[in-house]
């Protein structure tokens, strides 16, 4: 199969073997009690989490190893639950999310979704491939938002678990017919989401299509590494890795420019309290209301094909720490800056403005419609090949 995709990811020998390394568990029935599976110290553990509105039925994996737990449930792929110890050993949650199903369908900002089939914006909900123009729905008007209207987030994905010798995984299959959205071709979507025994949340993407279309998927968990509902994300210290970032007009569509961040509250090279500056009053954070930018990552392989850290957060207080690491050349972070009070969290608290922050690995927003920016096209017989991992850890001191 021909490797090279979107002038995009061709992983290699950097991707996870995950077909000579890990054993396949299949044919898994729906169960109302839990069902396990065991890989040394790493477990997976099923359990049916409700039906859609539309009759489907949705289950919910638990994925454990070496003290990390990590729940997925088939509905939009979606990161319900992460939980980590802190420097003193205590663990909580630190993923925002609901504890109920229909939450997700009818209030979810994306809380933890696969997101496809364009992560982020489009402007105006069209784009022109080989000469034809496509029309896609205008959900955040006057733009089409992470795939449309009923994007990857709000399917039920098909799910096999998968076990290693110090490993769990969770793959994650979906087919988007022709149409779907306004998108062309048929695409055929495998994520795999892979609990390491070094407490990594490794996620590899995989695409096929049947006809020249676009793509752009990526996972939009909403992180507070002090714990879900605890509060603002203001002294949440952030380093991006990145000396350029992708100005936006005001209705968050990138201008075409790719601008240095010396000197602007978008300079995020050196760890800096994610509050310390978003009320300044420079032009783009007015637009925002907040940060919400694509960040151009400052890569050393210029193919994306190889792992490269993104970003890095650390909580002082609980010395909580989330790495990024991944193929792609962006990567979008939002200060949660429309949370509103309005949703009600896993812990039963309200999600404020700035209870939490996304940081979305990516290639650019509305890429189809700037040249300069690097392609989002896949054509048949091509892969589209990402890699994005959450590591997670501990900072001894603040």
């Amino acid at each position: 199969m021909h490797k090279i995709s979107l002038g995009r990811i061709s992983l290699g020998r950097t991707a996870v073997r995950l077909g000579a390394v890990l054993l396949m568990i299949g044919g898994v029935g729906v169960v109302s009690a839990s069902t396990s599976y065991a890989g040394g110290s790493a477990t997976i553990t099923k359990r049916a989490w409700g039906t859609t509105a539309g009759g489907e039925n949705v289950d919910l994996y638990t994925l454990t190893n070496n003290g990390i737990r990590v729940k997925i449930l088939t509905y939009g792929g979606i990161l319900q639950s992460i939980e980590m110890p802190d420097r003193r050993g205590r663990t909580t949650n630190v993923a925002l999310g609901f504890d109920n199903l229909a939450d997700y369908e009818t209030s979810s900002p994306y809380f933890g979704a696969l997101i496809g089939r364009y992560g982020n914006r489009i402007a105006k909900g069209m784009f022109t491939l080989d000469g034809v123009t496509y029309h896609l729905p205008i959900n955040n008007d006057p733009n089409s938002l992470h795939g449309g209207t009923v994007g990857f987030d709000k399917r039920v994905w098909t799910a096999t678990p998968i076990r290693g010798h110090h490993s769990v995984a969770l793959k994650l299959q979906l087919t988007s017919a022709d149409g779907d959205q306004g998108y062309p071709g048929e695409l055929r979507a495998t994520v795999t989401y892979t609990l390491t025994r070094d407490h990594g949340i490794r996620m590899d993407y995989l695409a096929t299509t049947n006809k020249p279309t676009v793509v752009n998927l990526t996972n939009h968990a909403y992180w507070n590494l002090a714990g879900e509902g605890t509060g603002t994300i203001d002294t949440t210290k952030l380093q991006l890795n990145a000396s350029h970032y992708t100005p936006v007009d005001p209705t968050l569509i990138p201008t075409g420019a790719i601008d240095r961040v010396a000197g602007t509250p978008m300079d995020f090279r050196k760890a800096t309290a994610i509050g310390a500056r978003n009320r300044e009053g420079f032009p783009q954070l007015v637009i925002g209301r907040g940060y919400d930018h694509n960040w151009v990552l400052d890569r050393k392989d210029p193919t994306f094909r190889k792992l490269e850290l993104a970003a890095r957060a650390t909580d002082p207080a609980s010395g909580r720490q989330l790495t990024i690491y991944t193929t792609e050349p962006g990567i979008q972070f939002y200060g949660g800056n429309f949370l509103d009070g309005t949703l009600v969290g896993t812990s039963g608290r309200m999600y404020r403005q700035g209870d939490g922050f996304a940081l979305e690995t990516q290639h650019f927003p509305d890429s189809p419609n700037h040249a300069n920016f690097p392609s989002t096209v896949l054509r048949p017989g091509q892969t589209y090949r990402t890699t994005t991992i959450y590591q997670l850890g501990v900072a001894r001191h603040g």
